[in-house]
């Protein structure tokens, strides 16, 4: 079979020859200005002549019909397309500069035929020496005017290279002649010959000797006007191309018609020989000119016969070409045939020598075969053994485990009693320590369930979960439960509700597992919904079979659609979750209603619904394991919170001085605890993590403390922003988290957080750093009020300092308008006046409008220590509005009039 593999790819390797050849074909395009003109059709007809000489040559002609637009989109289209070579007759130098620069910057070479751009960026130029075409038809005219002549000169295109040239050339000898004079000069580049004009001409000057035409056609025409005036004979014409044919310059020359014609060569053929020799690597003069000549009646027969010669040569060269083609399709179907034979001839080969090789293989085969499985049954029971050592040693594992937890509940125990104890007497508990009691107390029991939850997830895994269903009433069992959390739901103003279909339902469940699960539901319920939402508890028969059904339904963030079938696994959290959770709940919520062989489905759409499906009736169940102990489910005690309004009794009064600490958590018990701690020394504005940013940016607190995971953005986040904004950028922060890694602290660092503390953190250690961050940030205060010209030494941050420096280059601009105030610093500064009072007197304890008057006075006393002005010229270059007014308040700031100061 390898052989067969082998010998296809030859035969696409064959067949792929002659393609990989047809790739490596060389594409030339050549962009024509006009279209129509004898002379360019004759261009176009001998680079195609050239081109089908070259087989390897695709040849691609553009034709933009005197139009400088569409001849720049061909050209743009012959650069998309990756022309290797790109050859130009432009119609405009200016306008097409532009795109021809762009082909020779891409590296593609730029040949230019017969005109010439207004720039150097082109790889060669090929066209007749137009000056000298124009100065061999003056020279003609005067040795065979003996010097003295009239002449009417008929130019076209003088925007173009060779109109531009050829009158210059023209009109170059002509002055050298006095005799010979230029007596009208008419421009024939639209539509030929202007023959009214040219009429007007012959009328006023009666002793026209000579007409000098730009090409062939343009003289042709003025000798038919000048015959049908009987004046064909009186008068000499003489044009340029010296083209061959019936309307050609040198048939006209032979009839009489013209006295000359200017040859100017098309060069298009030696324009692609250019093209094809850059390709080569061969180097090309930058400009190349091509060899003109006069044709008149003394050689006129001789050019005639040339070109006739060349044209014969040129029609024997295709009928060649057509030929060799046919002969090349001929060739080509027989050498695809004998291929095809070949092909068919070797794999018949091959298969006869592939069946006696598969004979062979097999045999080889089978006796790996055999080995094979011999290696594979003793890694197997290397397997098994590594298996059951990894099973001893895992089971060790979860062992040490579920014993540590159960000694966790032990000393759990002995606090709640404790706590319990303590609390029920309520008149022996202080007043202060009130608060710093039901967090213990609370906390104890939420640790105690998560306990819990580790526990019965170890007996799930090792299946030995008892299950016990008994009759109950599922209605009244879960408003039991339901009311638990009602006192949650009035402290977080959450419309909490329950609609039964029915007033009783009965069904056989474990009343013990089904509390867990209803608990994990509720209790994830109550976490993701915010306050102000809602939680709905719905139970309702099924129409469709013998069951009925659980529903729990919030408003919350919801659950994202590509996690919705991941939520039930072990120790999964969603993406969008920044709570702290273990993430087996649900999955033990999941394996407790497979036990009930029930069903547990999630929806997310505007919130999270969890709806339970369960059975009625008993056939599903297991008839041993039914009871009918009704005082087997106990509460849940494990899962009561006491709760208490973590206010304080008396609300502080605010204090304005006092600084403001703006604290930013989503644990309730801890941004209260944090709040209650702090509030006898400072205005405390607490914010659950919604709308952050607004928060700091309306308050411009003194200092800002910041849990790391929010509900909307990180702590890392919320620092960087406002570390970033102006209004903000001074205020010190701390930031608060659980992580305590390397990689958190580096993050915090890149944040700007001036601290990064670790929870559990000691509240003595907050308390300090919460001084000390102040007392530098008074410190920075003062020296900078004291020392107002040295921003570059000041302790700030880089944007406050920038900050400062703005505002300072803004007052020192506006230092001798006496009317510029505040608000137009603010504008200025784009910030409103009040955020603007708010970030001076954060920054530096001092009103803005103090610190306008401090700069135009600390200005002052230098002008008058360092100049002669006068006090009233001084007043009025710091910007008072009178010098009674400049003296009073520099006497007020430093006890001095400044006449005193000055003395």
């Amino acid at each position: 079979m390898k052989n067969i593999l082998v010998l296809l790819l030859f035969f696409a390797c064959l067949s792929c020859h002659r393609d990989t050849a047809q790739n490596h074909r060389k594409k030339i395009g050549f962009s024509q200005c006009i279209s129509g003109d004898q002379w360019r059709v004759a261009m176009d007809y001998s680079m195609k002549l050239e081109a089908s000489l070259y087989p390897d040559v695709d040849l691609t002609i553009y034709n933009a019909e005197r139009n400088s637009e569409k001849q720049i989109q061909q050209i743009q289209k012959m650069i998309d397309e990756g022309m290797d070579a790109i050859i130009i007759s432009p119609l405009e130098s200016d306008s097409l500069t532009p795109i021809i620069e762009k082909a020779y910057q891409k590296n593609i070479p730029v040949i230019l035929v017969d005109r010439k751009i207004n720039t150097d960026q082109f790889t060669t130029y090929l066209g007749a020496d137009n000056l000298e075409v124009g100065r061999l038809a003056a020279k003609y005219l005067i040795s065979n005017s003996k010097r003295k002549a009239r002449v009417i000169e008929v130019f076209a295109d003088l925007d173009t290279s060779p109109g531009k040239e050829r009158t210059q050339g023209f009109n170059e000898v002509i002055k050298r002649f006095p005799g010979v004079s230029v007596v009208g000069r008419l421009d024939g580049t639209k539509k030929g010959l202007p023959e009214k004009e040219f009429e007007m001409l012959l009328e006023k000057n009666p002793d026209i000797n000579y007409v000098f035409a730009f090409n062939d056609d343009i003289a042709n025409q003025a000798w038919k006007v000048a015959r049908r005036k009987g004046l064909e004979e009186k008068i000499k014409f003489i044009g340029v191309d010296g083209l061959n044919g019936p309307n050609g310059g040198i048939h006209l020359v032979k009839d009489g018609v013209l006295a000359a014609s200017i040859l100017y060569p098309t060069g298009g053929s030696e324009a692609l020989k250019t093209a094809l020799a850059i390709l080569k690597g061969e180097k090309v003069p930058k400009y190349n000119k091509l060899t003109t000549i006069v044709i008149d009646s003394l050689n006129a027969d001789i050019m005639i016969n040339q070109f006739d010669k060349i044209t014969q040569q040129q029609t024997d060269i295709e009928l060649q070409q057509n030929t060799i083609k046919k002969q090349e399709i001929a060739f080509t179907t027989q050498y695809n045939l004998t291929r095809l034979l070949t092909f068919f001839l070797l794999v018949i080969l091959s298969l006869a020598i592939y069946s006696v090789y598969s004979a062979v293989t097999i045999l080889r085969k089978k006796k790996l075969l055999e080995d094979t499985n011999e290696k594979i049954l003793s890694q197997r029971n290397e397997i098994e053994r590594f298996a059951n050592e990894l099973k001893i040693s895992n089971d060790e594992k979860l062992n040490f485990f579920t014993g540590l937890s159960h000694e966790f509940k032990t000393p759990l125990t002995l606090i709640m009693n404790a706590i319990d104890s303590v609390t029920s007497d309520k008149s022996i508990i202080a007043e202060t320590n009130k608060k710093d009691f039901y967090l213990i107390h609370n906390n104890s029991r939420r640790l105690l369930r998560l306990i819990n939850q580790l526990l019965d997830y170890r007996k799930i895994e090792e299946k030995k979960f008892n299950f016990n269903p008994a009759l109950t009433n599922v209605v009244s069992f879960s408003k039991q439960i339901f009311k638990e959390f009602a006192r949650e739901a009035t402290r977080r103003n959450i419309n909490y509700t329950f609609k039964s279909s029915h007033e009783v339902i009965e069904a056989f469940i474990d009343k013990n597992l089904m509390d867990k699960v209803y608990f994990n539901l509720l209790s994830n319920a109550f976490k993701f919904t915010p306050d102000n939402g809602s939680i709905n508890v719905s139970i309702y028969k099924s129409s469709e079979d013998d069951s009925f059904k659980i529903s729990i339904k919030d408003s919350g963030m919801g659950i994202p659609d590509n996690e919705i079938k991941e939520v039930f696994s072990t120790f999964y959290q969603g993406s969008n979750n920044y709570k702290n959770s273990s993430g087996i709940g649900l999955s033990l919520s999941k394996n407790f209603i497979d036990l009930h062989h029930g069903k547990i489905e999630v929806s997310s759409k505007n919130g999270t619904e969890f709806i339970i499906t369960l059975k009625l009736g008993k056939d599903h169940l297991i008839p041993n394991s039914i009871v009918n102990n009704e005082s087997a489910f106990v509460t849940g005690n494990d899962y009561e919170y006491l709760d208490i309004d973590l206010q304080s009794s008396e609300e502080l009064k605010s204090d304005e001085e006092k600084y403001t600490i703006l604290i930013i958590e989503d644990n309730v018990d801890l941004l209260d605890f944090i709040t209650l701690k702090l509030e006898p020394n400072y205005n405390v504005i607490k914010c659950n993590g919604t709308k952050a940013i607004e928060t700091a940016l309306d308050l411009i607190p003194d200092i800002i403390i910041c849990d790391l995971n929010l509900p909307e953005l990180s702590g890392f986040e919320i620092c960087e922003i406002l570390k970033k904004d102006t209004r903000t950028s001074h205020i010190p922060t701390i930031i608060l988290t659980a992580q305590d890694d390397d990689n958190s602290f580096v993050k915090a660092l890149q944040a700007n957080a001036d601290l990064f503390l670790t929870k559990p953190f000691n509240l003595k250690v907050l308390k300090e750093s919460i001084k000390g961050l102040l007392f530098n940030r008074e410190k920075i205060r003062y020296y900078y009020t004291n020392n107002l010209n040295k921003v570059e030494e000041l302790g700030f941050g880089a944007q406050d300092r920038d900050f400062i420096k703005k505002i300072n280059d803004l007052i020192s601009k506006n230092l001798d308008n006496s009317s510029f105030s505040v608000e137009e610093l603010a504008e200025h500064l784009n910030i409103s006046r009040v955020q603007l009072y708010r970030k001076m007197k954060a920054l530096l304890n001092i009103n803005i409008s103090d610190y306008i008057n401090n700069i135009r006075l600390e200005k002052a006393k230098e002008l008058l220590k360092n100049t002669t002005l006068t006090i009233s010229e001084i007043a009025y270059s710091c910007g008072f509005s009178t010098p009674n007014y400049f003296s009073t308040s520099f006497k007020n700031k430093y006890n001095l009039s400044p006449k005193e100061f000055r003395t």
